[in-house]
Formats: structure tokens, sequence, C-alpha cells
């Protein structure tokens, strides 16, 4: 009998490949063996999963540095996670698309405590905004801010000396954090809009929790105390602000060129 991932040749006595890890599936496919499959991947007790997703609250240090000093069956893989909470964002949208539209309207009367006359803003195109198309491209907003935190981290902690993880371990850090916020994030919106919860109050709250979170990650990860922690992570938040309005500033260039070069052709 050999391993169907590698080709090895194995011992019928043996559960798991030696040489690639894999389980050896020696039963026939049936709906009863894959819903068992199914329960002790994501809903038995003592799943990867459920482990990965509390130790990332109780003790974030232990997955993330475990996964980067070479511990890598105990929790979820990393990109494996983020996958997973990509997923979620995807039931996120569906809902929220599906069931919650009226919810990302914004109301037209909300500049009202500022004095502006509701009449003078029947032009304005912000007074129809929706959140939706935001909504639509939840994943790949997400996708794209893992290597821009990836950057702020690692430039900051370079500043302040702190070198001893490399860029790619920045994004190992960034990645199961994003992951973590995104699958918490689509849990809490979700659920607070069930209890007809305002969407900009509930956008309020995961921000919060999003950088509260993010502070105490790296404060658990870097191992430093409070004010210095405190410290670090202003240092990121500047430079994650700054690599955003280069970004702006170079997307604002490149539309000025296209529009330049549609209005000549």
């Amino acid at each position: 009998m050999n391993c169907k991932n590698c080709n090895t040749a194995l011992s019928k006595l043996i559960n798991y490949c030696p040489l690639c890890g894999a389980k050896i599936v020696k039963k026939r496919l049936t709906f009863k063996n894959i819903t068992a499959e199914i329960n002790e991947q994501f809903f038995n007790i003592d799943n990867k999963f459920l482990k990965t997703f509390l130790h990332l609250f109780s003790q974030p240090e232990t997955v993330i540095n475990g996964f980067i000093e070479g511990t890598r069956k105990k929790y979820v893989n990393v990109i494996q996670y983020f996958a997973i909470s990509l997923t979620l964002v995807g039931i996120q949208v569906f809902l929220m698309n599906t069931f919650f539209k009226e919810a990302m309207e914004l109301d037209p009367n909300m500049f009202n405590p500022l004095g502006i006359d509701p009449e003078s803003q029947k032009n304005n195109p912000f007074n129809s905004l929706q959140f939706e198309d935001y909504n639509n491209y939840q994943s790949v907003i997400y996708v794209l801010s893992v290597p821009f935190s990836a950057i702020s981290t690692w430039l900051a902690y370079w500043v302040v000396g702190v070198r001893h993880y490399n860029f790619t371990e920045h994004l190992v850090i960034n990645l199961y954090y994003s992951a973590q916020v995104i699958i918490i994030n689509a849990f809490i919106t979700i659920v607070l809009l069930c209890f007809d919860v305002d969407f900009m109050l509930i956008s309020v709250i995961t921000s919060i929790f999003i950088f509260a979170y993010f502070f105490y990650v790296l404060k658990r990860v870097f191992k430093t105390s409070f004010l210095i922690s405190l410290a670090y992570f202003l240092i990121v938040m500047v430079g994650y602000g700054f690599l955003f309005i280069v970004l702006m500033i170079a997307l604002g260039i490149l539309a000025f060129i296209v529009m330049y070069i549609l209005k000549k052709s």
C-alpha cells in the first residue's frame, strides 16, 4: 500500500504517512464517515480550528511564535486560517446583501446636527451612499490590507531596533491577527444586525476591537511592557497611516494620468 498523497510505501499498521503526515484513508467514502471527518475537523472540542481560535485570544504568542518556530501540527496553518476567515466574509456579505440591505444605507439626515439644511443636500451624491459596494469587496480589501500592516509592523520594529523577526515572519503575525479579527467582525456584525443595531455603530464597535486586539497581539508576541508596547503600537499606526496616504496619492496620480490619456485619445 502506498500513500495517495506522496506515494510513499506504507505499512498496513500505521494511520498516518511518516513522510508527509497525511491521514491514511482506508474506508470507502460514505456520508457517515465524511460527516464524522467534518465533525472531527471543525466541531470537536479538541479540533485544531477551535483550539487556534481560542488560543489566539488567550495566548496568541503561543500560536504565532509556535508557527514561526516550526510547530505546524498543533494549530491551523496560517494560510488555511486566513482562508477560513475569508470564507466567513463571503457568508457575511451574502447575509448582509440579502437580509440587511437597508441597514447599509446612510441616513440622509445624519448631518442635521451640524446645522446643514436637508433641502440644500438633495443633490448631494453622499445622500444615497450605501455600504454595499464596500461590502462586496471586503475580501479583496482584507487581502490587500495584510501586506500593508506587515510592512508597518516590520518597519516600526526595525526602526526601534527589534529585528528578530524578518518580513515573512511579520507577515505570519499579521495574517493570524487579520484572520482572527475578520472572523470576530463577521460574527459580531451579523449578530448585532439581527438585533437591529445601527450599522455605523457596529462599525465603531468593531473598529475599537480591531485596534485593541492588534495592540494586544503585538504586546504578547513581542513580550514587552504596556508602555513600551503602546509606544511601538503608535509607531506602527503612524507607519500604516503614511503607507495609506502614499497609496492614495499614487492612485490619484494614476487616475489623473488615465483621464488625461483618455481625453487625448
